[in-house]
This record gives C-alpha cells, sequence and structure tokens, in this order.
C-alpha cells in the first residue's frame, strides 16, 4: 500500500537526481530556458529589445546570441530583457539555481550557491539578488478579505552592535531594527510584505489601504496605529495580556511567516542589510504564494517572473542605475 510522505506530499515535486537528469549539460538547460519562456516552439514571439514580431530570424552560429532582428538589428538570446541579461554564467547554473531556489523553504544563500554551482562568491551574491528581483510583484492587489494584518522587526540585537552603532540605537529591543508589515489574505493564502519606515498610524494603515480591498474585514493585534480605521471592518486580539485568539480573529497566519522569515534570518543568511532587506522579503512571501504548486510549476514560472526585469551590479551595489 502506497503512503503518502510527511508534509504537502499533493505536490508533484522534483528530486535531486530528476533535476540532475533534466539538465544535464547546458544545452539541456538552455532549451529549456527557450521553451519555458517562449513555448514548445522556442522560437521567440517577438524582439525584447524592440518589441517587433517580423523580422525574427535565427542565426545558426550565433550563440550565444542566436537570435537576430531585422527591426532594430540587434542579436539576443534568451537571456536578454530578462535578469539573467548579460550574465556570463551557464544555463545549467542558472537553472539548478532555480530548483535550489524554489525547493528551499529557508532560503539559499550565496555560500550555499558558491558551493553547488562552483562559481565565485561575488557571482553568487549576485545571482541570489537577481533571483529576488524576479520574484518582486509588479503590483498591489485589493485583497477582498477577511485578511490578517501584522508587523514585525527585522535586525540584530543592540548588543551585537559597535559601540558607536549602539549609542545611535539606544532605546527598547526593537531599536535599530527595520520595521517590515504584512497582509494575508485567508481565502487565497496570499501573502504580500513590505518594508515601512516605522509603525506610525499613517505607515500601518497607509498599507492597508494599498493592499486591502474596503469594506474588508481586517484582523490584527491590539497596537494602537491599528485603531480607528476607516472603511474597514476591524477586530483585534489582545497580545499584551495573553490573548491570541478571539473567534474568528487573530494573526497566527502571518506570525507563521514571520517565524519562517527569522528562521532564514538566522538560520541561512545569518544577516539582512537594511538595504537589500525589501528583496528577502519578497523572496519569502513569493516562495509562500507558490508553495501549492508543483516544482517544475513554479520553477517554470521563475522564468517567466524573470522577464522585463533587470538588476545590475552597480544598482545592486551602488543603488544606481
Amino acid at each position: 500500500m502506497k503512503r503518502n510522505g510527511p508534509g504537502k506530499s499533493y505536490r508533484e515535486g522534483i528530486t535531486l537526481v530528476q533535476m540532475i537528469k533534466m539538465f544535464p549539460d547546458n544545452d539541456a538547460a538552455l532549451r529549456w530556458f527557450e521553451e519555458a519562456r517562449w513555448g514548445e516552439s522556442r522560437i521567440p514571439d517577438c524582439c525584447p529589445s524592440c518589441g517587433s514580431s517580423d523580422k525574427i530570424s535565427v542565426v545558426p552560429s550565433g550563440k550565444p546570441l542566436p537570435y537576430w532582428c531585422g527591426h532594430c538589428r540587434s542579436a539576443f538570446s534568451v537571456k536578454t530583457g530578462t535578469v539573467m541579461h548579460r550574465s556570463k554564467i551557464s544555463y545549467q547554473n542558472w537553472a539548478i539555481a532555480i530548483f535550489l531556489w524554489t525547493v528551499s523553504l529557508k532560503g539559499v544563500s550565496s555560500m550555499q550557491l558558491y558551493r553547488h554551482l562552483g562559481i565565485t562568491q561575488k557571482s553568487a551574491h549576485f545571482m541570489a539578488h537577481r533571483l529576488r528581483e524576479a520574484w518582486t510583484e509588479d503590483t498591489e492587489a485589493d485583497r477582498e478579505g477577511p485578511v490578517e494584518v501584522d508587523e514585525t522587526h527585522i535586525g540584530g540585537l543592540v548588543k551585537n552592535m559597535s559601540n558607536q552603532k549602539r549609542k545611535e540605537h539606544r532605546g527598547r529591543g526593537t531599536a535599530g531594527k527595520t520595521v517590515v508589515i504584512g497582509v494575508k489574505d485567508r481565502d487565497s493564502g496570499n501573502i504580500r510584505a513590505e518594508v515601512i519606515p516605522s509603525t506610525s498610524k499613517e505607515d500601518l494603515q497607509g498599507f492597508i489601504a494599498d493592499n486591502v480591498a474596503p469594506g474588508a474585514t481586517v484582523y490584527t493585534d491590539e497596537h494602537a496605529s491599528y485603531k480607528d480605521m476607516p472603511y474597514y471592518d476591524h477586530e483585534y486580539v489582545t497580545h499584551s495580556a495573553k490573548q491570541f485568539v478571539d473567534g474568528m480573529a487573530h494573526t497566527n497566519g502571518m506570525e507563521s511567516f514571520w517565524a519562517l522569515l527569522k528562521r532564514g534570518y538566522h538560520g541561512t543568511f545569518h544577516k539582512m542589510s537594511e538595504k537589500h532587506l525589501h528583496r528577502y522579503i519578497n523572496e519569502f512571501a513569493t516562495r509562500q504564494n507558490l508553495r501549492e504548486e508543483d516544482t517544475l510549476e513554479i520553477m517554470k514560472k521563475t522564468v517567466g517572473m524573470m522577464v522585463g526585469k533587470r538588476l545590475t551590479y552597480n544598482q545592486m551595489t551602488y543603488g544606481k542605475d
């Protein structure tokens, strides 16, 4: 009698052995990327540079740019117009990285990519942030509710900081940490989270207004900044009084997400810089939102999410365009 394994056994996963057979060499990985982006024909439907759908031709000896657009007279590949643009990392390594990205619930550090792929740590660091950029949501959505909203603080302990930084961050336990807020739609399980400047009423309620449809039921904790929310049916629990559930009112879904994020923070990355924190938050939220789907489907969706997004080394390092 066949028995289901633990966890989400209804999902169709990919074993490490299957992944190795899928991408035995660079050509196999290239074919997979082209099919994931352009369909079974593996022929581009338009030029990623000018958007023209005519005058596209194949250059037989055109590696690493095997396609030619006669309209804008430029050569391109499946990497063009994606976060992989101008990347010298092989298609095989990109495919393996996407697999690791998909199956690692607590994230993949650049040191892990460096060891697994045999590339430099600098390249692995840049690669990881480009994958996070691909998993960035383009638009905000009005969730119909009911929703859970909660905030947390991400950052190191003041006692572990240098003397200079300790002076800058004197105060309560959250001093020196970055505020992150998140919303979970209970019907779909969809999560969105982002970095905000503070826990002020303007910032907390502004996030809710941007992401939750008017009239929805919003569940939060007792934080004063959530009080007196117009256009919403607001219920809350009082954590300070050890009240964590009151009928349907609780924030346990968001608390679980924060727990997973912080396990990644402490166990995988050990530090998430404030400069890049928004990308880490997007990574964990997107992975959670795609978690119900089969592994191969998530990998293909990741390729689709890469399209139209760019992250240059200067943007990542210096914040310059």
